[in-house]
């Protein structure tokens, strides 16, 4: 199955990270890359690499994170534009996914794929075709805002993430654990 989720609400990399721990402990091949994500401060990676090295009698993952690091430390801001240097990362990221496709893994995360394609840092033809390219028999999650109506129209499952209400509104910053 390809599956969606998308829409400017809180939650879509929560979500695939929870299909993602489903699908270890029913002791399956999982593949994540993350788009856009550079810099070393997104917590769940943590323990990502915790799970890799205790193994918790569990399935086996393989992620790579890809992207220049777009929040400001001192700042907590958010970096917007796309510089050369993104589009290389991006690059770097669907080299890795069309790996783990090939490579045997029962479910591959493509996590900020759809704001990736947004953003031009992924051409929709590039798009298209590692999408195309998944073997039948591998799931796929694609997060991120924004999805286009090709992704959509291609998957077996969408879900958007609706913001009713967001803190950050009120101008409170990230928050690691929570947010990041």
């Amino acid at each position: 199955m390809l599956s969606v989720y998308t829409g400017d609400g809180k939650g879509k990399t929560t979500a695939a990270l929870g299909v993602l721990l489903r699908a270890l402990g029913a002791e399956k091949k999982v593949g994540l890359v993350f788009f856009d994500k550079g810099g070393t401060h997104y917590s769940e990676r943590r323990v990502l690499d915790c799970l890799n090295k205790s193994r918790c009698g569990a399935g086996s993952l393989s992620y790579v994170a890809t992207g220049i690091d777009r929040i400001d430390p001192e700042t907590g801001r958010f970096r917007f534009g796309v510089t050369a240097e993104d589009i290389t990362e991006a690059k770097r990221g669907l080299s890795a996914a069309k790996e783990m496709f090939m490579g045997g893994c029962d479910l591959v995360i493509l996590d900020e794929f759809c704001t990736s394609l947004g953003l031009g840092l992924i051409s929709e033809a590039d798009g298209r075709a590692l999408i195309d390219s998944r073997p039948e028999k591998v799931e796929c999650i694609c997060t991120g805002r924004n999805a286009p109506e090709w992704l959509t129209a291609a998957a077996d499952l969408v879900t958007e993430m609706k913001n009713l209400k967001h803190y950050f509104a009120r101008g409170l910053k990230a928050r690691e654990g929570i947010d990041y």
